[in-house]
């Protein structure tokens, strides 16, 4: 199992402060999500899930697609992709969330980690090539020729290309969800990040209807709870939510740039839920931050360390005086 962000209890008992007392910014996470209501209607609890819900209606609505498979999480797809093809070459772009990684190796696929000028040179060396847009944990962002190119030079032997979208929809116009249906063009979608519901464990699947079913047959039925589709269709029908968290989302990221640049950590690169620092120093500063109960992510491969978003001011306050301690200026 790879180590993810998050797990406050285990750091809680590492450091010997209570879980309350954290303020975590390692996850990417909107940390002022969709706001669930209180009330969740009963009859939820007592009902196997229906696909005949409103889901796919307000998800094909939202991400503007014509076929869209609801999934337990993007990580659902992660994991049965690889098992969908006989073990072949896959690419991936590099640094990269590590789950795509372990699981097409895991499925006995041979993966090799580049880089976007040498995807170029090689592409004709693989089968599967694997982007994350924006990028996690750097914030990279390659553009819709960019990535269509790719996926012609993929589909003329049969080869997919996968887009894990899951940072995206600030910069919606960047995804390709709303291009026409095409084989071979696998786009990830997430309810985890933006709308900081990961708890949920619901995502999408944006491709081919032939894809889709057998990624459906695979998963068998119900793999999402009934109360966790119905959460996931308000807030995916919540334009006035969506409008302010478009809107406050990038200001808070130039904010959290400019407030880890005044104490010596310009980031190397983010997106709208985080900022990315690469900096020999990571393992020391998460450790120092750690001390204070400020969790951020750690990265080896490159040396590197990642901070989302603080919730509120005071939250922003604490996070200041935490730099001035192990960053003083």
């Amino acid at each position: 199992m790879l180590n993810h962000g998050g797990r406050i209890k285990a750091y809680a008992q590492r450091y010997g402060i209570a879980v309350d007392n954290w303020l975590d910014l390692s996850t990417g996470i909107n940390p002022n999500g969709w706001p669930v209501p209180e009330f969740i209607p009963v009859s939820l609890w007592s009902r196997l899930p229906e696909s005949e819900d409103d889901l796919i209606d307000k998800a094909m609505d939202y991400y503007q697609c014509q076929y869209i498979l609801p999934i337990a999480g993007s990580q659902a797809a992660i994991q049965t992709l690889p098992t969908l093809r006989a073990p072949c070459r896959v690419a991936i772009l590099s640094p990269a969330y590590e789950e795509h990684r372990h699981c097409w190796q895991e499925s006995g696929h041979e993966v090799v980690a580049l880089e976007s000028f040498e995807l170029e040179q090689q592409i004709e060396q693989f089968d599967v090539v694997i982007v994350i847009n924006p990028n996690n944990p750097t914030g990279q962002t390659f553009s819709e020729e960019c990535l269509l190119n790719w996926h012609r030079n993929l589909q003329s032997r049969n080869g997919w290309l996968i887009v894990d979208e899951a940072f995206i929809d600030v910069t919606a116009q960047k995804s390709l969800a709303s291009l026409p249906v095409q084989p071979g063009l696998i786009i990830l979608r997430s309810l985890g990040k933006f709308f900081g519901l990961a708890g949920l464990r619901v995502g999408f699947v944006i491709s081919h209807p032939d894809l889709l079913s057998e990624i459906k047959e695979k998963l068998g039925p119900w793999p999402i709870a009934s109360a966790s589709r119905w959460i996931a269709s308000q807030a995916l029908s919540d334009q006035i939510w969506q409008q302010q968290s478009l809107q406050y989302l990038p200001q808070n990221a130039q904010r959290l740039a400019e407030l880890l640049s005044a104490y010596g950590l310009r980031p190397t690169g983010g997106c709208a839920l985080f900022q990315w620092i690469k900096i020999e120093q990571a393992s020391q500063i998460h450790y120092q931050l750690a001390e204070q109960g400020i969790l951020c992510r750690l990265f080896d491969k490159p040396v590197a360390i990642r901070f989302g978003l603080p919730s509120s001011e005071h939250d922003w306050s604490r996070l200041e005086n935490a730099l001035q301690q192990v960053m003083p200026r």
